[in-house]
C-alpha cells in the first residue's frame, strides 16, 4: 500500500493539460524540492524529478523496464507487439538497435550536413525581413520534416502529411477527434509498410531500404517490426527537433545579449546547441515499470509500479546544473543534460538533432543581425512534448 506524501497532492497537476500550455517548471521545481520521488494517486504513478534518480532509473533497465509503457495514457495497456523500439527492453531492444543505429552513426550523419544545410537555406530564403510571421510553420515545422523524408527515401514535397501524421501519434498534440486521429495513423501505417514494401522489392541505399532487408535470426522484419521503426523514426524524428529548434530561437530573442554573445563568437555554437537542448527539452518525460520491489531515492517501491521520470524538471535541477540551473546560458559548460534521454534508450537521433540546430544556428548567423518575439506565442498542452504551436517573430 502507498503511503501518502505531503506533496503528493502536487502530482495531480501533471494530469492537467493546461500545465503544459503554461509555465509548468515552477511545479517541477516544488515537486523536486520538497518530494522527487512523488505518487500520483488518481493515475497510479511516481513522478520523478531529480537528475540524480532520473540517470539512476535509464541506466538500470534490468530494475526498471520499458515494455511496460513509456507514457502515462499506456498504464494497464498490453500489446501485442511493440508499438515503437523504445517500448522494449534488452535483449530485444539490443538486437533491434543495432539494426537502425548505422543510419545514425555520428560519421553517416556528418555526411548529410551539404543536403540538410541546403533544405535550411531553401526556407530560410523565404523568410521576409522586418516582417512579423509565425516562425514556427514557416521554418521549424517543415525542416526537420524534410530531412525525414529524405532520409526515409520518400519525396520531402509530401511534408504535410507526414506532418499531420506525426501531430496524430502525438497524444495532446494537434487538434483532431479520435477518429481523425486513427485514420491519420491508418494512413501512416499504409505508406510506411507500402514504402517498405517497395523498397524491399527494389533497395536503394535510404533508411528504409535498410530495414526492408535487414535480418533477425535469419528472418525478415515483419510488418508490425518494420511499422515501429518506422513510424518512430518519422515522428520522433522531426516532432523534437522542431520543438527545440522553436524553443531555441525563443529563448535567444528573449535573451538578445546571448545571442549578440554568439554573432561574436561562433566557436560558441555546439555549446548553444547543447544549451538549447536542455532549456528546451522537447521530449518532457517518458516512463519506465518497476520489475520487482525496490527502493528510489529513498522511497519504496513496488513490483509493476510505474515511474514517470520528468526529464525537464532534471534539466533544471541545481545539483546538476548549479545555481543558474533555470537561467539559458550559451557558455554552460559542463552540459550533462538528459535531453536524449540517458542509458539503453539514448536517443538514435542525437547526432542528426545536433546537425540540424548547428546548422540552423549557423545560417541564421549569416542572415540575422537581430530579431525579436512579435506577437503572440502558444505552447502545446501535450503533456509529452513541449511543443510551440505558434510562435511570431521578426527578422531584421
Amino acid at each position: 500500500m502507498t503511503i501518502e506524501h505531503p506533496a503528493n497532492a502536487l502530482t495531480e497537476q501533471l494530469l492537467d493539460p493546461a500545465l503544459y500550455a503554461n509555465d509548468p517548471f515552477p511545479l517541477y521545481r516544488t515537486l523536486r524540492e520538497e518530494a522527487p520521488v512523488a505518487w500520483c494517486a488518481s493515475k497510479g504513478f511516481w513522478a520523478v524529478t531529480s537528475h540524480a534518480l532520473v540517470n539512476e532509473i535509464s541506466t538500470d533497465p534490468g530494475r526498471f523496464r520499458s515494455g511496460g509503457g513509456i507514457i502515462t495514457d499506456e498504464i494497464g495497456v498490453i500489446y501485442e507487439s511493440p508499438p515503437t523500439m523504445m517500448h522494449t527492453d534488452p535483449p530485444a531492444h539490443t538486437r533491434y538497435r543495432r539494426l537502425v543505429q548505422p543510419s545514425f552513426k555520428p560519421t553517416e550523419v556528418r555526411s548529410l550536413d551539404a543536403d540538410v544545410r541546403a533544405m535550411a537555406q531553401r526556407l530560410l530564403g523565404d523568410v521576409p525581413l522586418h516582417e512579423s510571421i509565425d516562425f514556427v510553420h514557416r521554418f521549424s515545422v517543415p525542416f526537420p520534416l524534410q530531412v525525414i523524408c529524405s532520409l526515409l527515401g520518400a519525396d520531402t514535397e509530401q511534408w504535410p502529411r507526414f506532418f499531420d501524421w506525426s501531430e496524430a501519434s502525438i497524444p495532446g498534440t494537434g487538434n483532431m477527434t479520435d477518429e481523425e486521429r486513427g485514420q491519420h495513423q491508418m494512413e501512416m501505417w499504409e505508406y510506411l509498410i507500402t514504402l517498405a514494401t517497395d523498397r524491399r522489392a527494389s533497395p536503394t541505399s535510404d533508411v528504409v531500404s535498410q530495414l526492408a532487408t535487414a535480418e533477425i535470426d535469419g528472418d525478415l522484419l515483419g510488418e508490425p517490426e518494420l511499422a515501429m521503426f518506422l513510424i518512430q523514426l518519422l515522428v520522433a524524428g522531426n516532432e523534437t527537433t522542431r520543438n527545440s529548434i522553436s524553443g531555441g530561437l525563443l529563448a535567444l530573442a528573449q535573451h538578445p545579449e546571448q545571442w549578440e554573445q554568439l554573432r561574436n563568437d561562433r566557436s560558441l555554437i555546439p555549446s548553444a546547441v547543447e544549451e538549447i537542448l536542455r532549456w528546451t527539452t522537447a521530449v518532457i518525460s517518458f516512463m519506465r515499470t518497476a520489475t520487482h520491489d525496490t527502493t528510489l531515492g529513498g522511497v519504496a517501491l513496488a513490483s509493476g509500479d510505474p515511474v514517470l521520470m520528468i526529464y525537464a524538471a532534471a534539466n533544471r535541477d541545481p545539483a546538476a546544473f548549479g545555481p543558474t540551473a533555470e537561467s539559458f546560458d550559451i557558455t554552460r559548460h559542463p552540459n550533462p543534460h538528459v535531453s536524449f534521454g540517458f542509458g539503453t534508450h539514448f536517443c538514435l537521433g542525437a547526432s542528426l538533432a545536433r546537425l540540424e540546430l548547428r546548422i540552423v544556428l549557423e545560417e541564421m548567423l549569416d542572415r540575422y543581425t537581430s530579431f525579436e518575439i512579435s506577437g503572440p506565442v502558444e505552447l502545446s498542452p501535450s503533456p509529452i512534448i513541449a511543443g510551440i504551436d505558434h510562435a511570431a517573430l521578426t527578422f531584421h
